[in-house]
């Protein structure tokens, strides 16, 4: 009878949170509940105060997700609108920036308080298929590559975002249309790229992490040249941090072996400086100490910082 009654209260809880979000923007999401234990038993972790949508791509037919995490204020301040920081490679890096923007407002506020998306890989799909396709320029993938994998799909995939998943987040949450982050790593910092040369201002900032420069013999330092050749003006604010180790050093197992990304790191920095763009803010960081895969938590901590600080009161 117990148990019964149970289940009973679970299930007219759950339906009610099912109605509350099918309502939309206008009825505000609950209270972020206090954090409480897992369920134990065996059951899958699960990453407290987050929420998965399907938002499938009805061009590519590709179901795709969005992890969503919402600030701790969001259910105290009904009024108020917060930026969005979308992320690639959601299945890595969505719990890590979460934690970590939790983590810098510990002792006082560090970054401002933003709304997570994490970009996830299609369903069905490992998450090098996924990334290769959609987040490279050029269907030119390396020739280390599978003879069958397909790359050169970011224009569509951008385009997917920008149609279906930016409507959806603002259509759910209250958001701050003027503020919209982007924030990848590695081919995900290619796919940013490709945006800011193409549409710069359907973000407002870029956190470009490890980017993947030497793709497709550079092709993104000429889709640099070509946007400067028709553009007076790069209308965003530009992060870019590179592992010190992500570059050739013979003999030392430490550094990268076949590219040389620091190298193409500074060259995109110095190329950009050099346009005296009126609106672009940016900074670019080589970090000591850290090559191609320890370099991202360390990276994201410093972008978040750069492109969200906390206001000054």
């Amino acid at each position: 009878m117990i148990r019964s009654l149970l289940f009973a209260a679970l299930a007219s809880l759950f339906l009610a949170n099912c109605s509350d979000a099918a309502n939309g923007q206008a009825a505000a999401s609950p209270k972020p509940a206090a954090p409480s234990a897992q369920r134990g038993e065996g059951l899958p972790y699960e990453i407290a105060d987050t929420e998965v949508w399907d938002v499938p791509d009805p061009v590519s037919r590709r179901a795709y997700q969005v992890f969503v995490a919402l600030p701790p204020s969001y259910g105290d301040q009904p009024q108020r609108r917060y930026p969005v920081l979308y992320v690639t490679d959601a299945d890595y890096a969505f719990s890590l920036i979460k934690q970590i923007a939790r983590r810098l407002n510990v002792e006082r506020p560090t970054v401002e308080e933003f709304i997570l998306v994490g970009l996830s890989y299609a369903k069905g799909e490992g998450g090098m298929q996924s990334r290769r396709r959609d987040y490279t320029p050029t269907p030119n993938g390396p020739s280390t590559a599978r003879a069958d994998a397909e790359h050169g799909k970011a224009v569509a995939y951008a385009v997917y975002v920008r149609d279906r998943v930016f409507p959806f987040v603002a259509g759910k949450y209250r958001t701050d249309a003027r503020r919209r982050f982007f924030l990848g790593h590695s081919y995900g910092a290619l796919l940013g790229s490709e945006i800011l040369f193409s549409e710069p201002r359907l973000f407002d900032g870029y956190i470009l992490g490890s980017p993947s420069f030497w793709y497709d013999r550079h092709h993104m330092a000429e889709r640099e040249k070509a946007y400067a050749e028709k553009h007076d003006d790069l209308p965003a604010r530009v992060y870019m941090y590179i592992g010190e180790y992500e570059e050739m050093r013979p003999g030392d197992p430490r550094y990268a072996k076949d590219v040389n990304m620091v190298t193409d790191t500074r060259a995109m920095d110095r190329a950009l400086r050099s346009r005296n763009y009126p609106s672009l803010r940016m900074e670019t960081e080589v970090l000591n100490d850290e090559d191609h895969f320890t370099v991202a938590p360390r990276g994201f901590t410093r972008g978040l910082k750069y492109l969200l600080p906390a206001p000054a009161k």
